[in-house]
């Protein structure tokens, strides 16, 4: 599903609306004729159209970002997948006052890299890592992985951002990301290992263990990369049930 299938992100436009738009026919901007609706939403819809066709123009994803709703904000991702960012830390513990983030790798245009603490990560690598990034995706990020490495490092990552722990629950798929690939299907290399495992790991690290530093950093990794076979997956299954199923009717 596409922003350009979209009708929500104008004043005044709910789901109802949006569906009846749909199973009128009128399932992209370019269908719209000022038939369905009233004239007031009408004038609303077509005002959008003429400046939301000239932010896509500019690759301005913070502004429908700011203009769907937050649990619609998947729909960003067909626009916008091609310099989608995705990534995932690993701490010390959950206080992101107290305690330290110890690897973060990013999955970005087919690359995946890792930064490790004490050797390369630090704010400025951060911040090269995300730079012009359209849209961050994450699992459960913007209460762990986002304020913990802004609060570390200083680094601002205001961009538009899919978290799809939340994403997932709109699909009846809750629990960790380990329990929802499983449950979608998606396999890993390696035996699980949890975020108990990923403390313990570095603990050896830190006292000589170079092989379990080895092994952190590929979990970390496998995180990061199956955040985006998550999001298509994700995303495929929400178009069939928010868009497709409605223009069927």
């Amino acid at each position: 599903m596409r922003i350009e299938n979209s009708f929500i992100p104008v004043s005044g436009v709910g789901e109802a609306t949006e569906r009846k738009l749909w199973r009128a026919g009128v399932t992209h901007w370019d269908d719209f004729d000022g038939s369905v609706v009233g004239p007031t939403t009408a004038d609303n819809i077509e005002s959008f159209i003429a400046e939301a066709y000239e932010r896509l123009d500019r690759g301005d994803a913070h502004y429908f970002d700011r203009a769907l709703p937050s649990g619609e904000r998947w729909r960003l991702y067909e626009n916008f997948r091609s310099d989608a960012c995705f990534f995932d830390i690993e701490t010390t513990g959950l206080d992101h006052q107290r305690d330290s983030v110890t690897t973060v790798s990013v999955h970005r245009d087919g690359e995946t890299t890792t930064l490790v603490n004490g050797e390369n990560l630090t704010a400025d690598a951060l911040a090269r890592q995300f730079e012009g990034a359209d849209l961050l995706v994450t699992f459960n990020g913007k209460r762990f992985d986002v304020p913990f490495l802004e609060t570390s490092f200083g680094v601002d990552l205001d961009y538009p951002h899919v978290d799809l722990m939340y994403t997932c629950k709109q699909l009846g798929l809750s629990g960790g990301l380990k329990s929802v690939e499983k449950d979608v299907g998606i396999e890993r290399d390696r035996p699980d290992l949890s975020g108990r495992d990923a403390v313990r790991l570095w603990r050896e690290y830190e006292n000589g263990d170079d092989a379990a530093l080895d092994t952190l950093v590929s979990y970390n990794r496998d995180d990061a990369v199956n955040l985006k076979a998550l999001m298509e997956t994700v995303t495929d299954e929400l178009h069939q049930d928010v868009f497709a199923s409605v223009c069927d009717q």
